[in-house]
């Protein structure tokens, strides 16, 4: 089975969402003091596949270190980035997604307007920053999954 994985942080470094979605509608979001390797593992049974967007170099790494999990020791990790280098596709996600007509409600929200949501969360409990937030997240995941396809049928 795949997952979707795409993690967000705060100011300081801090892992303060994790988002892993597997197809068609399994959607976990670790938020907070959620996000350990315990909470994680248990979101990826089942999992043998995790594809992510600059994984590589951001996401996994930030596990890895904050976490202590090496999800490459374990799965077998895509990620997309290159596969839409490899199409001339360059960018960041959300201007990935704009290339290939990928839809998203958050349009505007990037990752450091997601950091700003979660310090308006943390220190003023701000509910819907956190709503905002959350997503987010679960449209980069289940964008990362429309952005397979696409890459799937030649779409570029």
């Amino acid at each position: 089975m795949k997952a979707y994985l795409d993690i967000e942080t705060s100011f300081g470094g801090e892992i303060t969402v994790i988002g892993v979605y597997c197809p068609p509608d399994r959607l976990i979001q670790l938020v907070g003091d959620e996000v350990n390797w315990t909470n994680l593992w248990n979101a990826l049974e089942g999992v043998s596949t995790i594809l992510t967007y600059n994984g590589a170099r951001f996401d996994l790494p930030v596990i890895k270190r904050a976490i202590k999990l090496d999800l490459n020791k374990y799965f077998e990790c895509r990620d997309l980035m290159y596969e839409c280098w490899r199409r001339n596709l360059y960018g960041g996600l959300k201007r990935v997604e704009e290339l290939l007509g990928i839809e998203r409600a958050t349009k505007g929200i990037d990752g450091m307007a997601a950091m700003r949501l979660w310090e308006r969360f943390r220190f003023y409990r701000d509910e819907k920053a956190l709503k905002v937030l959350l997503e987010y997240n679960r449209e980069d995941v289940v964008n990362l999954c429309r952005l397979e396809v696409c890459l799937q049928k030649g779409t570029s």
